[in-house]
């Protein structure tokens, strides 16, 4: 048995298809279903259910390409920690982040990054945070930044921010002669929200759930893009995170921003990594980048009006 086995078994037990698994691993196909049935020898035990247009993992094949994962990607550490104790400041960092934060966070923090580590290679992954967790675990990723409460004994939390949220009406609205509103005046207000699995969702149904207010449940977005037109548009009011409303970005001039008296409904934002991470040290170093950006990006002054940006174009950033 070696590495190279391991990694076969891994490729199959992902794509399910010999000629896909076989391309992943830049192997010819007989070359790929050679070394999984020599592996079966090995091991004693069936690891594939071989059929005519699919391919199925035996139960002891789940077991074993969990267990190959976890070797691997401990063998991808190893090295990594090999090329950092000759310059911790260099090398690849794999990292995701979810789509209603990358686009607006990335830009503000992404030449801080170039600038602290001129060397750094960062591989950056969008997806939704389920799935970096999934990847994280799995050693697909060696970091990435999520919304808080996270509950795993095998991962390291390191706070980063605090984002506050903002409410955004059309310019029609009754509430857009204001700047400011208290929480509980949302009570019995129908919002927009995002559709399932993204964490944006369930961080506004928690507001709405302590504020009394509910979904507009005939739409759901894919996209905070999607929320933003509809709310230009004259559909419905929504929640906006505040980086979401910095320049870059630009809002459509039919949007009008709230901010919220008093405690402002908010998420927090960590850099989350394995506990057993032979970079930990030097994702220590990268997530301080991140905790030196400016409070202002985060929420406006309480005592200043939030800003309101009449440009008639929408940013469209995809997600």
């Amino acid at each position: 048995m070696n590495l190279r086995d391991l990694k076969y078994l891994v490729a199959l037990a992902e794509h399910k298809h010999f000629g896909k698994a076989a391309a992943a691993c830049f192997v010819s196909q007989p070359t790929l279903s050679t070394q999984i049935r020599k592996l079966e020898e090995e091991l004693g035990v069936a690891l594939v259910e071989r059929a005519p247009r699919k391919v199925m993992l035996t139960p002891a094949g789940h077991d074993a390409a969990d267990r190959a994962r976890r070797i691997v990607a401990e063998v991808e550490q190893m090295k990594e920690a090999a090329r950092r104790s000759r310059n911790p400041e260099a090398g690849t960092v794999r990292m995701g982040i979810f789509p209603t934060l990358g686009p607006y966070l990335l830009p503000h923090v992404v030449p801080r990054i170039r600038e602290r580590f001129p060397q750094l290679e960062l591989l950056l992954v969008e997806e939704k945070s389920d799935l970096l967790l999934e990847q994280l675990r799995e050693g697909k990723l060696d970091a990435a930044l999520l919304a808080l409460p996270l509950h795993d004994d095998q991962l390291h939390v390191e706070f980063l921010f605090e984002e506050a949220f903002l409410l955004a009406v059309p310019a029609q609205h009754p509430l857009a002669a204001r700047d400011s509103l208290d929480l509980d005046e949302l009570s019995d207000l129908h919002l927009l929200l995002l559709e399932d699995g993204h964490c944006l969702r369930e961080q506004a149904l928690d507001v709405c759930r302590l504020a009394g207010a509910s979904e507009k449940s005939e739409f759901r977005a894919t996209s905070l893009e999607t929320l933003r037109q509809m709310v230009a548009a004259n559909v419905g009011i929504t929640l906006l995170p505040n980086l979401a409303v910095q320049p870059p970005v630009t809002q459509p001039a039919n949007i009008h921003l709230l901010d919220f008296n008093g405690a402002r409904p908010s998420r927090q934002i960590a850099m989350v990594w394995r506990r057993s991470s032979a970079m930990a040290d030097f994702l220590k170093q990268l997530a301080q980048v991140f905790q030196s950006l400016p409070a202002s990006l985060f929420a406006p002054p309480s005592s200043a009006p939030v800003p309101q940006h009449g440009n008639t174009s929408a940013a469209t950033t995809p997600h």
